[in-house]
């Protein structure tokens, strides 16, 4: 048997993220409103899913984050490196203008999904993501029951990945949407050996806020949730 639900859940946001930098397997931790995410995206997820089980990136960000929804379940958290954001080589800090700059057409070709002339120099392609993801996370969920939910906290770029790898899709196919940070998508196992072997339930799923509200941080997140709350008194 094998755990029939399987969440992917991204890491909160980090000043990389707010500056729009490249982040890879550079190790950013969560910054101010990161933290927040995390907590606000456990509370969420909690009502959602008592997972069972609950893995990570070895990457701060991601670990932060899965802690911050395992303490609500009273459980621990197991770090699994293969889980990392793809590596993005010496393309790691720079923001896309900087990369467009310094290497024009691979700029260009990574953006169209191109791996054989977009590669980034030094970094993974998104096939070997796309497969490690996919085995670190059927290794993990074979340790469950079929009744059993599996959470996993990664990286938006290596989700993606893993989506499409979990649907038989090709990597380079372009039809899966990243995630928000601290949102997630679930995925539930087909029944009767059916291809392809999951399905997506739901995708880019977070906590009950506007997106301006979710990208401002705590402050405008309360002023949110107290004009909803005084709504709905009203």
């Amino acid at each position: 048997m094998a755990a029939g639900t399987v969440v992917l859940l991204r890491h909160g946001r980090t000043e990389w993220n707010r500056a729009e930098r490249l982040q890879g397997q550079t190790d950013v931790d969560l910054d101010d409103v990161g933290r927040w995410q995390a907590h606000e995206a456990a509370r969420a997820l909690v009502r959602a899913h008592r997972a069972a089980c609950v893995v990570s990136s070895d990457l701060g960000r991601a670990a932060d984050t899965a802690q911050a929804y395992a303490d609500l379940l009273g459980v621990g958290v197991v770090t699994d490196p293969r889980l990392r954001e793809r590596s993005f080589g010496d393309w790691e800090g720079l923001t896309g203008a900087q990369i467009a700059q310094g290497w024009p057409e691979g700029h260009a070709a990574w953006r169209r999904g191109d791996d054989e002339h977009g590669l980034p120099p030094g970094g993974e392609t998104r096939q070997q993501v796309a497969e490690r993801m996919r085995v670190a996370i059927e290794d993990h969920a074979a340790t469950l029951d079929r009744d059993q939910t599996l959470v996993v906290v990664s990286h938006g770029a290596a989700i993606t990945l893993a989506v499409t790898a979990m649907l038989g899709q090709d990597p380079g196919w372009r039809g899966v949407v990243g995630l928000t940070n601290a949102h997630w998508s679930q995925l539930t196992r087909a029944h009767g050996g059916s291809q392809p072997p999951w399905r997506v339930v739901a995708h880019n799923v977070g906590a009950a806020y506007a997106p301006e509200a979710w990208r401002a941080g705590p402050e405008t997140g309360a002023e949110q949730a107290s004009d909803t709350a005084g709504m709905a008194a009203g």
